[in-house]
């Protein structure tokens, strides 16, 4: 079973999506997704 990471927007912080992080994977992942709260497409970071 995969482990799942948490992804947070950057501006507001808010707490949006959930990704399977492999296990290879030794960086933090960004990726740019839809904030509902900012109402914009807005870069996300992994939090831990």
């Amino acid at each position: 079973m995969a482990k799942k990471t948490v992804l947070s927007c950057v501006q507001c912080g808010n707490r949006n999506y959930t990704i399977p992080l492999s296990k290879e994977n030794v960086i933090r992942v960004e990726r740019k997704k839809y904030c509902a709260h900012c109402n914009a497409h807005t870069l996300h970071k992994q939090t831990l």
